[in-house]
């Protein structure tokens, strides 16, 4: 009995050393250095649990059948655009008299996303959460042939509610609505049954995105996840940002709750946000939405402003991490001052190197987060960079309690900006799809900066001495939160 005890364990020890060496040869290819490491700690660690945890989650792409999908409506958006830019309307609107300053960018976007940057667009920014729902419902009422929405989370409830009786109002007038949200996103907050519900009720044709499934063909990792935020409404109006559908507190039990920032957006660029949500569509049903197929579908690429911007998707979806070189792009071609507001901030050693060199040669940099966590780990992991950052002269503003700081968006000098979806973490860099929206316009980054006054109002600016002197066990807990988020 006890020899058979002996082999089980030492079977069980050789099993274990297996897997450790074996992990040295399969966890770092083709990733970076510190997620290989944090992986590997794990692994030599607990060897079976770690592996168990590996193939449920260690790859950060998409499945190859999602992937391929997403390469056919790259070809598909990249055909629409040729054709764009073959479109007299449009062709004092397109990207040919860049100014030099932007061209670098506006290159890499473009190679990036498949995407040029549009001129002949009209921004309208909506700090305020209520109105900003109000808003998109306004044009729902006014829409004529489709609207399309697409949100990590959508929940039906009194915020929302109006929302959709503008949808059902619309689909009653021939309006063909449809609708995607994030399977996981959605599912986790009250009335998720009931949003479903309303939506097939009302006529919506709706969607979940990245719905779990079993391992097989086609099985993608459990947290990957779909986190854009598109509107677009008879391809004319477009809003993108980084609120969800759903009342301002996430109908939380504690008294936290948030501030966002969404923009409306008329003119061709909405046509770029169309593009992210047929791609999204046609990789979840399989159904290509031309306007061979769907008459009602109708882009409006007239001019309605003067400003120049471009949209970039993003996510394991792509081969490139389209956010995270946008991000460090930009901030690499600051001048004078980077201002940075987003509830997240777990970068990379590219976007940390990025953001502390651009401090340390003279250029003002500003980061507001918040004071409350909403996500602890992700709370602890962020507040580890706080002594890096402060050391290298970055000004860091933590918006007070009980408000969550949820917008997203960067000014770069007084002429760029980014609005969108992503955090600047690990997990928007890999793991989440998201929308970035790039804007080169000096009357919008006037009024980000209107906004970020406001932001700054609210906010207690953090001493680098008093964070010196926070309890041993917060920085025990920070660098343990640290450590985990490389496990990506």
């Amino acid at each position: 009995m006890q020899l058979n005890i002996l082999s089980g364990i030492t079977l069980f020890l050789i099993f274990e050393w297996v897997i450790r060496i074996g992990s040295l040869f399969i966890v770092p290819r083709n990733r970076k250095p510190t997620s290989a490491m944090g992986w590997l700690m794990l692994i030599m660690l607990v060897p079976t649990i770690g592996l168990v945890i590996f193939l449920l989650i260690g790859s950060p792409r998409l499945s190859k059948k999602r992937r391929a999908m997403q390469d056919t409506m790259d070809q598909v958006i990249d055909a629409a655009v040729q054709e764009a830019l073959t479109t007299p309307s449009l062709q004092n609107y397109v990207h040919f008299d860049v100014p030099k300053r932007f061209q670098p960018l506006v290159d890499l976007n473009t190679n990036l996303g498949g995407m040029p940057a549009f001129s002949g667009n009209k921004l309208e920014l909506l700090p305020h959460y209520n109105a900003s729902i109000k808003s998109i419902a306004k044009d729902v009422r006014q829409a004529q042939n489709f609207v399309h929405i697409e949100f990590f989370i959508i929940t039906y409830d009194d915020c929302t509610e109006d929302l959709f009786t503008a949808m059902a109002e619309a689909v009653a007038r021939g309006v063909k609505v449809r609708v995607m949200m994030d399977a996981i996103g959605s599912w986790r907050f009250p009335k998720h049954r009931a949003t479903k519900k309303m939506l097939t009720q009302i006529g919506v044709e709706w969607q979940l995105m990245l719905p779990l499934g079993l391992p097989g063909r086609g099985f993608n990792r459990l947290d990957l996840r779909n986190h854009r935020k598109i509107v677009v409404i008879d391809g004319r109006v477009g809003y993108t940002g980084s609120q969800n559908l759903i009342r301002r507190n996430y109908h939380r039990k504690d008294k936290l709750y948030y501030d966002e920032l969404m923009v409306r957006l008329n003119g061709p660029i909405v046509a770029q946000l169309h593009g992210v949500f047929i791609t999204d569509w046609y990789c979840e049903t399989g159904r290509l939405l031309s306007h061979e197929a769907c008459p009602e579908i109708k882009l409006n690429l007239d001019p309605a402003g003067t400003s120049l911007a471009q949209v970039l998707p993003s996510g394991p979806g792509y081969d490139n991490e389209n956010n995270l070189k946008l991000f460090t792009s930009l901030i690499h071609a600051a001048n004078t001052k980077v201002v940075i507001v987003n509830p997240y901030f777990v970068p990379d050693d590219s976007l940390l190197i990025a953001i502390t060199s651009a401090s340390q040669r003279g250029v003002k940099v500003i980061m507001i987060n918040s004071e409350i966590m909403d996500q602890k780990m992700v709370g602890h992991a962020q507040r580890s960079y706080y002594e890096e950052l402060l050391r290298a002269g970055i000004k860091i503003y933590l918006y007070k309690y009980p408000i969550l700081l949820h917008s997203k968006f960067i000014t770069i000098d007084d002429d760029m900006a980014v609005i969108g979806s992503s955090n600047l973490d690990l997990r928007s860099f890999q793991l989440n799809l998201e929308i970035s929206l790039i804007v080169y316009d000096k009357q919008i980054v006037q009024e980000l900066s209107h906004i970020t006054k406001t932001y700054l109002s609210k906010s207690t600016h953090l001493a680098e001495s008093e964070w010196q002197a926070r309890p041993q066990r917060q920085r025990i807990l920070d660098n343990l939160a640290r450590l985990s988020a490389s496990l990506q």
